[in-house]
């Protein structure tokens, strides 16, 4: 079972085309040998006309290419004529998707007047009720039955209409009957996804591509693997196009992180026919990292020089860290074994940041490059190496991009029966100009977080930021926003749409005022219930509108609160933290 043809060199995936509106007048071709599609969803409520043109507008202006708005209601999806014949009457044929959740009557209103329907599997003909139940076969043969029911007659105003589908599953957004079966997992998104396909073919309807989206890059990542093996071993008319994306990744360097690891991995891998980026900001600023993120991708991957041996030096299915022996680092810092991935800067980073460090401090450097007792090696050469305890790393200079270096040195290490641990590079190449900080965080993302993923290194060194103090906060943002250090309060927080009860960013950052002290703990800031009790499903605590005006708590998935005023919330979600035990008081008002 594989998703891509080599781990070492980029191929990318040769998906069939699907029309999205009249190419002649705006709209796109995605798929085949056409460019990465960049898209994005508008704020406003779907019944605010001029407010969802204007934004429409703004997105178009940044070059976004393809916009989703919400319909979660008939009503709503009723308004979408007047909104895309304003469009019109502007000249402005940009494809838009309306985006559809519980309702398939609103689906049913929406395919009349947009080029996209969007449908969540887990929510469109499912309940969502967290219920526990086993099926029996005949039942769950029953319940599909009852799906087809519901969702034919979506696929068949589709086909007349020639619009296109996207099948877009959400991990913790999963139906009932798929939790009882498959559980919360990557199977169980994919398995959720292929049922609506399924009926999609029955009906001989192929104008459509599929979705995986999760807040947690490694489960993002898995998803994807996991949806296009399993085409592949459909049969090669299943080869459907693909939207990436990681959902609720948040604002700032965090959102952008996470983005570029789930993002930027699987295009890397040659995946990816549409990306988008999910930020807690104005929707425009997506697409800057939306193009800043593709620009990067040729550069960061292996397109010249393909491999014999295409073995896979990671289980891309099942995320399982490389074992490796535990070794000093220096006198006061072990790596490998069950550390902490480390954090290593470079002599000329540690004298400038060093002074500024107060021994209290997270954010530190643990060891640096130059005292290292490191063997750099050149992964397309023979590796020798007779000492398992050995740090190892990839030699600056090699001509391959990090990424393919670093999974070919762990290739050629596993061939050998080493496990050393290995120190990762976000580049290994230089160019003569500092890269821009925008473009530094997303290579880091890329590079650093590709490999953390695939399950690689003990520990990293960024160099591509020239910034001292930066560079090292960048390095522990990367680890966190992977999953593999916790040094800072964890947010998961969805980008808004028009089902959003309160305004997510102003709500965001008086969270982060109250609680960024908080390390470790995980608080998930969602505008609805559409996605909120599943989606931060693993985190601690959640903040979820629940009707305009009123929030609900969240202790994990379990609804704790209800129906709390907007103006209490906030402290309501302290006392919440509070009452099970995670809260510290801050040390100072600076550092609150």
């Amino acid at each position: 079972m594989s998703y891509c043809e080599s781990p070492y060199f980029l191929k990318r995936r040769k998906t069939r085309e699907i029309v999205i509106g009249d190419p002649a007048m705006g709209g796109v071709v995605i798929g085949g040998d056409h460019p990465v599609v960049m898209q994005s969803m508008i704020t406003c409520d779907t019944m605010d006309t001029a407010a969802c043109v204007q934004q429409t507008l703004d997105l178009v202006a940044a070059g976004c290419q393809i916009v989703r708005i919400t319909a979660p209601t008939v009503k709503d999806a009723a308004n979408l004529e007047n909104i895309v014949s304003e469009l019109h009457q502007r000249q402005v044929h940009v494809p838009i998707v309306a985006d559809i959740h519980f309702k398939p009557e609103a689906a049913m209103e929406a395919v009349k007047w947009v080029e996209v329907i969007r449908v969540n599997p887990g929510n469109y003909a499912d309940s969502k009720k967290f219920a526990v139940k086993e099926y029996t076969d005949e039942q769950y043969a029953e319940e599909l039955k009852r799906i087809e029911e519901k969702f034919t007659p979506l696929v068949l105003e589709c086909k007349r209409l020639k619009r296109c589908m996207r099948i877009g599953t959400n991990h913790g957004s999963l139906s009932d009957r798929i939790m009882n079966r498959f559980g919360d997992s990557p199977l169980g998104m994919v398995e959720s996804a292929l049922e609506f396909a399924r009926i999609c073919r029955q009906h001989d309807f192929h104008n459509f591509k599929f979705s995986m989206k999760s807040s947690n890059p490694k489960v993002m990542i898995e998803c994807y693997r996991l949806l296009v093996s399993r085409l592949e071993k459909e049969g090669a008319d299943w080869n459907y196009p693909i939207h990436l994306g990681v959902t609720e990744a948040g604002e700032g360097e965090d959102g952008r992180i996470k983005s570029a690891i789930g993002i930027g991995s699987l295009l890397g891998d040659g995946l990816g026919d549409t990306i988008r980026v999910s930020l807690t900001e104005d929707s425009p600023h997506e697409i800057p990292v939306c193009r800043d993120l593709l620009s990067l991708i040729p550069k960061l991957t292996n397109t010249v020089t393909p491999f014999a041996n295409n073995a896979f030096p990671f289980d891309p299915f099942h995320f399982e860290k490389r074992t490796t022996p535990e070794i000093w680092l220096n006198d006061h810092v072990k790596c490998g074994g069950e550390q902490l991935i480390r954090v290593v800067v470079t002599r000329a980073t540690f004298d400038k940041v060093a002074p500024k460090i107060r021994p209290k401090d997270d954010v530190k450097p643990e060891a640096i490059y130059e005292d290292l007792n490191i063997a750099e090696l050149d992964p397309t050469q023979a590796v020798e190496i007779n000492c398992e305890t050995q740090l190892v790393t990839v030699k600056d200079g090699v001509n391959l991009p990090a990424i393919t270096a670093f999974r070919l040195l762990a290739a050629k290490l596993k061939r050998l029966g080493r496990d050393n641990p290995i120190l990762l590079k976000d580049c290994i190449n230089f160019e003569p100009v500092p890269m821009a900080p925008n473009l530094a965080l997303l290579q880091a993302g890329v590079v650093i977080g590709s490999l953390l993923a695939d399950g690689i290194g003990d520990a990293i060194l960024i160099r591509g930021e020239s910034g001292a103090g930066l560079s090292l906060r960048l390095a522990y943002n990367v680890l966190q926003a992977a999953g593999c250090r916790s040094f800072k309060t964890d947010y998961v927080a969805c980008p808004s749409c028009g089902r959003t009860l309160f305004n997510l960013q102003t709500v965001t950052a008086r969270i982060k005022t109250r609680t960024a002290h908080l390390k470790g703990v995980k608080i998930a800031i969602m505008g609805c219930i559409v996605n909120g009790p599943g989606e931060m499903a693993d985190a601690d605590f959640g903040y979820v509108g629940g009707a305009p005006g009123k929030i609900n708590l969240y202790v994990g998935k379990i609804p704790i609160k209800f129906n709390i005023p907007e103006a209490e919330a906030v402290e309501r979600l302290v006392d919440l933290i509070k009452e099970h035990n995670k809260w510290v008081e801050p040390e100072s008002t600076e550092a609150a």
